[in-house]
């Protein structure tokens, strides 16, 4: 694997950990600013060809 794979796969599962984390104290702004960057992380891995995986958030 290389470095801008498994950089973009580390930024993905953070953002996933930060989307949680908003949803769960109720946060409005911040589940949407966490959710835009999320998908954006995933068009990035799939334009690229990253196997992003069957995460679910």
């Amino acid at each position: 694997m290389d470095a801008f794979t498994a950089g973009l796969l580390q930024r993905i599962k953070a953002t996933e950990s930060d989307l949680t984390r908003a949803r769960d104290e109720g946060d409005d702004f911040l589940v949407e600013v966490e959710q835009g960057e999320l998908d954006d992380l995933r068009r990035l891995a799939a334009e690229h060809g990253v196997e992003v995986g069957a995460t679910s958030v």
